[in-house]
C-alpha cells in the first residue's frame, strides 16, 4: 500500500513542479502526468506527482490528516 499526500501545484520548471503540501514546499517530479498546470492539485507519492486531483477531493483529504494530526498529539 502506498500514500499519496495531496498539494497545490504552484511553480512549473520543466518536468518538476514545486508543490505546497500542507504548509511546505516541496519540488516533485511531474514526468508522470499529461497536462498539469498551475493551481492542480496532485496526488505525491515518493517525491513524484501521481495523479491529478479535484480541488474539493483535496481538501477534504488535507482535512483528515490535520484531524489526525490533532489527534495524534492530544
Amino acid at each position: 500500500m502506498c500514500l499519496g499526500i495531496p498539494g497545490k501545484i504552484i511553480k512549473i520548471e520543466g518536468k518538476t513542479s514545486m508543490v505546497e503540501l500542507m504548509g511546505v514546499t516541496r519540488e516533485v517530479s511531474i514526468e508522470l502526468l499529461k497536462d498539469v498546470k498551475l493551481g492542480d492539485y496532485v496526488l505525491v507519492h515518493a517525491g513524484c506527482a501521481i495523479q491529478v486531483i479535484d480541488q474539493e477531493e483535496a481538501l477534504k483529504t488535507i482535512e483528515i490528516f490535520n484531524e489526525l494530526k490533532e489527534l495524534y498529539h492530544e
